[in-house]
């Protein structure tokens, strides 16, 4: 059960979490929260982006984390004892980049800065721990079982990542009657150029496009390719740049 907490940023539309109250729109309909997990009572409960919820949203969130249980909108009672609840943030972050250092904000690592140290990774869960605590009440910090500070992607992560998105690309190749390979050096040199610090893996995908696919398709649509050939990808050993070629 994945629920977008920024949809319940203002206070009025909290009640869709458990329902509408009586003489509302909606009164039958059951909440977004409440009636899923009562219909599906063994369920993992995804509420994405927690710190953009309205104050309220916590209110209810104490009840759920401390008794395993909130009334919806129809008077019922909902058992969450048999729930996994899993929150996401992103508190910290901002705090991270303006302080200079955290998460990936030294040189070192492999192929600079694509990975953290130990004591960078003590630093950053120093801070997001104290980003935690200003951000939400002690309450509600409490009665969590367990708070995950997630670490910077390091180099095999992100080219785990280019070779998923490039999954859909070779499919589309293949369906052509061509192959597709790429070299390690590449895919290291599109992770460097595509991946950020501060905004994480989302922009590999656009290196991506830039760098691989559109080269890919002006070779697929010069005539020079023909059924049965295969597209090879590497890295110019004297420039920072990608080769393409038929083998």
């Amino acid at each position: 059960i994945r629920i977008d907490m920024s949809e319940f940023s203002e206070s009025f539309n909290t009640s869709r979490l458990v329902g509408a109250p009586p003489g509302y729109v909606g009164y039958n309909e059951g909440g977004q929260l409440t009636e899923k997990v009562r219909r599906k009572p063994y369920s993992i409960v995804l509420l994405d982006e927690i710190e953009k919820a309205n104050s309220k949203v916590f209110n209810l969130l104490l009840q759920v984390l401390d008794e395993g249980r909130l009334t919806d909108g129809n008077g019922r009672l909902i058992d969450f004892r048999n729930t996994i609840i899993i929150m996401t943030s992103n508190a910290g972050t901002r705090q991270l980049k303006d302080f200079g250092r955290g998460v990936g904000f030294t040189s070192a690592g492999i192929k600079g800065g694509l990975a953290m140290d130990e004591k960078d990774k003590e630093y950053a869960r120093s801070i997001v721990q104290k980003s935690l605590s200003k951000q939400f009440a002690p309450e509600f910090l409490n009665r969590l079982d367990d708070i995950i500070t997630f670490d910077q992607l390091d180099l095999n992560a992100i080219k785990r990542i280019i070779d998923l998105d490039l999954e859909g690309l070779v499919k589309r190749i293949e369906e052509l009657g061509f192959h597709f390979q790429i070299t390690e050096k590449a895919k290291e040199m599109v992770a460097k150029k595509g991946y950020d610090v501060q905004f994480g893996a989302r922009p590999l995908r656009r290196a991506i496009q830039t760098y691989i696919e559109d080269s890919v398709c002006e070779m697929l649509l010069d005539g020079t390719m023909k059924p049965g050939d295969t597209i090879s990808v590497g890295k110019n050993s004297k420039k920072e740049e990608l080769t393409f070629k038929k083998v």
